[in-house]
């Protein structure tokens, strides 16, 4: 091959033929070895964890509890260095290999313990022994029992011991000491083994309240549906041996069979055709389908939940010694929980930054407030990232602030100035007009239509009612799209000889029939839903 493709490593055979196939790789014994400390340092040394000091590994990654002070501050109990081991290689068979690692010599603690307890059970049964050979002979030299009786108790004594034994070795085994019976069939069939549901150790249900008004027991069934002692206590060890038949039809598929059972009515009474005599089968799995379409639903909105919220159960619980630990604070609390006497509540900690002091600031981000702005409090300054100025920038700030009052004040005199002489000509031109008996135009044209178009309108301005009718007469025909006279404007000629002006009572009446699209009580269809807008 000229040129070896780039995907290929280099270091190595590229093609089949060319690697050695036959060759497996010795693997050793070797397994990772966990907890060795190698190095055990006596101070703090330069990128070291800042929390207890060991060099294998960055604070973030640190696993110790916290300090209240790190190794850093203190330079005390520093953590010694962690086994930084290589990657094993592992073949095919080591990776699926159950016992790789596996060191014989600590099972053999497990199994000095067995031995132990062995020896210590062999002791006692030598000590019983000796101590049934002590007695028979001390029986045997009193002469006061016959030899065969005394012979017998002993036999007696230790086949007891051999059945005591026996039992407990045997106690685990399932199915110990129930009661079975042979069972024929009414048809002539093949027998069969009944298990009795009562150990013979236990008390009788019709033996649990003599009392005749007592719950009713049918010897035929040998069932007692009602509960016999009910003025018991019902977690007392007594009554919950038995608290009636009844207790049991709550119990198995009895809960399920139910559900289905309300799942096809529920569905037949919205119109689906299932009948749960009829096709059981099909209401079966209808309810399952139905089952799985919930679940998923249920899991949907848990995942959403769970991704927006997240989940607090989640994370790992907190330590047993932290959650049970005590103190020698002597602290009294209400009925409410709250501190009535000792300790105080100690005060929640943010997680947000406290107390950070940026830029020469002596005052957090926030501390000062002014028309809807946050700021330092040192320098009034609204800008996070600002330098803080000190007393010279609050000083600078209120002259700032001062010259701009005194410009807004220079700026009203100025206009009052203007006004008043606009004024002043205004009358002299109404008082030479009038004089010469010819009006003059005004200036801006617009100043005479203020009560038509909108502007500083006067507060005394009138409409004339006729006037007001008629524009909006006239208004309504314009937005069914007629004329003035009641035609349609679509066929009205291209020229029109005549001139409109606005009034005051067209605008008015414009104002009065406009539509206003931002206003939800003006909508067409408001309050039509089943709720009405308040």
């Amino acid at each position: 091959m000229a040129a070896a493709p780039w995907y290929l490593n280099q270091n190595k055979p590229g093609l089949k033929h060319q690697k050695a196939f036959n060759l497996t790789a010795e693997e050793g014994g070797d397994w990772y070895k966990r907890g060795v400390k190698t190095f055990q340092a006596t101070k703090f040394r330069k990128g070291a964890c800042e929390n207890c000091g060991a060099m294998t590994h960055k604070t973030k990654d640190c696993v110790e509890r916290p300090r209240k002070r790190g190794a850093s501050k203190t330079g005390k109990n520093i953590a010694a260095d962690e086994l930084v081991q290589d990657q094993i290689a592992l073949g095919f068979d080591g990776k699926r290999d159950r016992y790789n690692g596996f060191d014989a010599a600590d099972y053999g603690r497990v199994v000095d313990r067995y031995e132990k307890a062995e020896a210590l059970k062999a002791e006692v049964a030598k000590r019983r022994e000796l101590e049934r050979a002590y007695r028979k002979a001390n029986r045997d030299g009193a002469g006061d029992v016959p030899a065969g009786e005394g012979d017998a108790s002993d036999d007696a004594s230790s086949g007891s011991d051999s059945d005591d034994d026996a039992k407990a070795a045997d106690a685990d085994a399932e199915g110990f000491m129930e009661v079975k019976k042979r069972v024929r069939s009414a048809g002539g069939g093949a027998s069969m083994t009944v298990r009795n549901l009562r150990i013979r150790e236990d008390t009788a249900k019709y033996l649990r309240n003599l009392d005749l008004s007592s719950a009713y027991y049918d010897p035929k069934t040998r069932s007692m549906r009602e509960n016999p002692t009910p003025q018991d206590d019902p977690s007392s060890q007594f009554a919950l041996q038995f608290q009636g038949d009844n207790v049991t039809r709550k119990t198995g598929e009895t809960l399920g069979f139910e559900r289905l059972n309300r799942h096809a009515f529920d569905a037949y009474q919205k119109g689906q055709e299932i009948h749960m005599q009829a096709a059981p089968s099909q209401a079966e799995l209808l309810y399952k389908q139905f089952k799985q379409k919930k679940e998923k639903l249920s899991g949907v909105t848990k995942s959403a939940i769970l991704e927006k919220y997240g989940n607090a159960a989640a994370t790992e619980p907190a330590p047993e010694g932290l959650l049970l630990g005590q103190t020698e604070g002597y602290v009294e609390y209400d009925r409410a929980g709250r501190v009535i006497k000792g300790q105080e509540r100690a005060v929640a900690k943010s997680r947000y930054e406290e107390d950070v002091h940026e830029q020469n600031h002596t005052k957090v981000w926030g501390s000062f407030w002014q028309a809807g702005r946050w700021g330092y409090a040192c320098c009034r300054s609204f800008q996070k990232n600002s330098y803080c100025t000190g007393k010279k920038g609050l000083d600078a700030a209120g002259a700032a602030a001062d010259l701009m009052k005194e410009n807004l004040a220079a700026r009203e005199a100025a206009m009052e100035a203007r006004r008043g002489e606009e004024e002043e000509t205004a009358a002299r031109e109404a008082n030479a007009g009038g004089a010469d008996g010819k009006g003059k135009k005004t200036k801006n044209p617009f100043d005479a239509k203020k009560d038509v178009w909108g502007g500083d309108v006067a507060e005394d301005v009138r409409l004339d009612p006729k006037k007001l009718a008629d524009a909006l007469r006239r208004e309504d025909a314009r937005e069914r799209g007629e004329g003035a006279e009641g035609v349609d404007e679509r066929k009205r000629g291209y020229n029109v000889s005549h001139e409109v002006d606005v009034t005051e009572e067209d605008m008015e009446a414009y104002r009065m029939k406009r539509q206003r699209k931002d206003d939800p009580m003006n909508a067409p269809d408001a309050g039509t839903d089943g709720y009405d807008l308040v």
